[in-house]
């Protein structure tokens, strides 16, 4: 437990990849707050550790490390943003003491599993976790059809049987993003990633691949929010896929005009779906 002092002006940053961790940045210091960087090697970008007002890089695994870190900056919140390789656990992490000790109380290293148990030491030592939206909710994937092109009726009932499927893999804590076309399953979302599930299922599809991605059915918020942009549309165009659709105001959308822009280039549908109490979809 920290017994230092608390300064309320702080909040760590606890960073992956990608530009979620600048946003975040960015957003804190807007709202007054000073970011207290865990930066992780070779994923977090030099561009957010030189955004931030101090910096600490780690190890995966360093857990010990990064809490120390955080006593010693009286920091007593911090969020989870950002992506970390999930394949890095079996070739590039480096426990300390604390993070060892922990690993091993973990039965099934899955995400939920690893992270939950993190941001548990996380707040016997004295530092809340918060939800990884907290000054963005702005972010959050919307309702309803984005895109020039509105879904075809074989479309939607491609969304319908990818949802439930996306579902039923989410509540295992395999993935959360699946690749179907007419009703078929083609890939499903593991270890390696939405754009190499994309990349894998839209090759066997040949074309006119639907890709679903939802969030897991007791999803935290703190972290591991499924997330979209212009790679993934990027990702998708390269196999001739046709739609993208994605749980609205439980997932994450970065460079939106972007994305959109790109998608009605490709001729990719992208829709945000929501599901209504009686399990029915809405878009």
């Amino acid at each position: 437990m920290n017994t230092g002092c608390v300064d309320p002006t702080k909040i760590g940053v606890i960073a992956g990849s990608g530009q979620f961790p600048l946003l975040f940045i960015q957003a804190a210091h807007e709202a007054g707050r000073k970011t207290v960087l865990v930066a992780h090697k070779n994923e977090t970008s030099p561009e957010v550790a030189e955004a931030a007002d101090e910096v600490c890089w780690v190890k995966l695994g360093q857990l010990g490390k990064m809490i120390k870190f955080f006593h010693d900056q009286g920091v007593a919140e911090t969020v989870f943003v950002g992506a970390i390789t999930k394949t890095r656990i079996f070739r590039d992490i480096l426990p300390d003491l604390k993070g060892l000790t922990l690993w091993n109380k973990i039965d099934t290293k899955q995400d939920d599993s690893i992270l939950r148990a993190v941001a548990g030491v996380l707040e016997n030592e004295g530092v809340k976790v918060q939800e990884s939206t907290f000054y963005l909710r702005h972010l959050l994937f919307p309702h309803g059809v984005l895109t020039r092109k509105k879904p075809d009726e074989n479309q939607r009932l491609d969304i319908e049987f990818g949802w439930k499927n996306a579902r039923a893999i989410g509540a295992l804590d395999i993935g959360q993003c699946v690749v179907v076309r007419n009703r078929s399953v083609l890939a499903v979302e593991a270890i390696e990633g939405t754009d190499a599930a994309i990349a894998r299922g839209g090759a066997l599809a040949n074309e006119k691949a639907v890709v679903v991605k939802v969030k897991k059915p007791h999803q935290d918020f703190r972290f591991d929010l499924p997330a979209t942009g212009v790679k993934t549309i990027e990702t998708l165009a390269s196999v001739k896929g046709s739609l993208l659709a994605v749980e609205a105001g439980q997932s994450l959308l970065f460079d939106p005009d972007a994305m959109i822009k790109a998608a009605d280039k490709a001729g990719i549908v992208v829709v945000g779906v929501k599901e209504n109490p009686d399990g029915s979809l809405d878009y």
